[in-house]
């Protein structure tokens, strides 16, 4: 969990990347910016306010041999050693971004490296590094006084209600490859920042292993319990499945089974499941291990608990506590009608 609420920016150094193959230039600063009053929160809410309205998916720096060969750790490293080389490492960064800047979608925009202080990661104080990409320009209409006259002058600039790309880079876990936060906000090539510039893989801790647990149950919810039960127990399942990770500080799979799953089949077909998919939720081995209670309310806003009819009628299911659906909602056969039904158990209902 991240609070950059009192997070302070030490030092910015701004500078221009070109695209390679288009053969655009790279423009290297000289100096940092000089920071003013009336720029340092315009520009703080700019680089920061995305990553505080992000799921909070944190990466690591990596290598196939060895991190030590990863350009972007080194530069991490020398900051973190000496803040004060933060402009100098800054060019390294930018010209390492450049190198990358070879595919013909990417488009070329000024590099923002700010050295950042006073930012809180999991409950500790750190500092971090912030780089950020700006690439769509915004028109905008500017007036100036000429005599007489309004003269009206079309411009561009950079919209500061929308980062196009960045990264923050906490100086916490560095044996691991650092914490880092991302985001891309212009895909135009997908790769090119998180794998060939930041070179990173997703970090593997309770926040990751909680969402991709989740997300292996809801899909075996999808593709086991529907078409075995129907979408009221889907929705059930799914209910309890994650009432048992928001209650839990710790998961202990043979606990979760026989918690969420009454039927002893399901839970062979459950075990099959994870088994084949394993690999691709990235949980191999995984049968315990700490539960992120940002990660579970993170995935709780995702699910839909609506069950939708052909008769162009929907049963929204917002129980806090699953065992409300099995008590006041009953499905059925009709025989005349040749129909299924569902019978809805109320005392009163909302006005609102």
């Amino acid at each position: 969990m991240i609070n950059l609420f009192n997070t302070q920016i030490e030092s910015l150094s701004i500078h221009r990347v070109g695209n390679k193959s288009r053969n655009e230039a790279i423009f290297l600063s000289e100096n940092t910016y000089r920071l003013t009053d009336e720029a340092t929160p315009l520009l703080k809410e700019y680089f920061l306010k995305p990553f505080r309205e992000k799921e909070e998916n944190y990466y690591q720096f990596a290598h196939d041999v060895d991190l030590e060969y990863n350009d972007m750790f080194q530069f991490a490293n020398e900051i973190f050693a000496h803040p004060e080389r933060a402009h100098a490492v800054s060019k390294k960064i930018t010209k390492h971004l450049f190198e990358q800047s070879n595919h013909p979608h990417i488009k070329n925009g000024e590099v923002y490296v700010t050295y950042l202080t006073n930012l809180s990661i999991d409950n500790n104080i750190v500092d971090a590094i912030g780089i950020f990409k700006s690439e769509i320009k915004a028109d905008f209409i500017q007036f100036e006084e000429k005599e007489s006259d309004l003269e009206m002058q079309l411009k561009q600039g950079i919209n500061l209600s929308k980062l196009d790309k960045g990264c923050i880079i906490f100086n916490y876990k560095k044996e691991e490859g650092y914490k880092i936060l991302t985001i891309d906000s212009n895909r135009y090539d997908a790769r090119y920042w998180l794998e060939h510039f930041l070179s990173v893989d997703a970090f593997e801790d309770e926040n990751f292993q909680t969402k991709k647990y989740l997300k292996m149950v809801q899909d075996f919810a999808k593709e086991v319990v529907l078409p075995a039960e129907d979408k009221k127990e889907e929705i059930m399942f799914m209910n309890r499945s994650v009432n048992y990770f928001a209650k839990n500080d710790e998961f202990e799979e043979e606990n979760f089974l026989n918690e969420v799953l009454e039927n002893p089949d399901l839970q062979s077909e459950f075990k099959s499941y994870k088994s084949d998919k394993a690999e691709k939720y990235s949980i191999e081995d995984l049968s315990s291990f700490p539960i992120s209670n940002n990660a579970v309310t993170d995935v709780r806003k995702k699910i839909k608990s609506v069950i939708n009819l052909d008769t162009n009628v929907s049963i929204k299911l917002d129980f806090i506590n699953p065992e409300s659906a099995e008590k006041f909602i009953e499905k059925g056969w009709d025989e005349e009608r040749q129909m299924y039904y569902y019978l809805v158990y109320f005392n009163k209902e909302n006005k609102s």
